[in-house]
């Protein structure tokens, strides 16, 4: 199902990929490749920034909105503390969880 959001970051991508791409992926490997695609040919930016888009839809329609994790490559997980999520890590020091 494609929401506005999703609606807003096709227009993103068909304007600037590279943005399309950081608002996906945040400064990430995916970013730098979206830049290095779109300044070798704004046609592989778009794919790119396309491609990424879709796998975020398919992320939200398997975890649920705000359900994922984006761990790099155009991969999700789901985010920890959700049904079927992996385990949270311990937290060690004074950070940990105010016990």
């Amino acid at each position: 199902m494609v929401r506005g959001s999703d609606v807003l970051l096709i227009v993103v991508a068909i304007l600037f990929p590279p943005a399309a791409a950081a608002f996906i992926t945040g400064c990430s490997c995916d970013l730098l490749i979206n830049i290095l695609l779109t300044i070798l040919g704004y046609l592989p930016g778009h794919l790119h920034a396309f491609w990424l888009i879709y796998r975020k839809m398919q992320a939200e329609e398997r975890y649920g909105r705000g359900g994922y994790i984006y761990v790099g490559n155009g991969e999700y997980q789901p985010a920890p503390g959700l049904p079927g999520a992996f385990p949270a890590q311990p937290n060690y020091g004074a950070t940990g969880g105010g016990h």
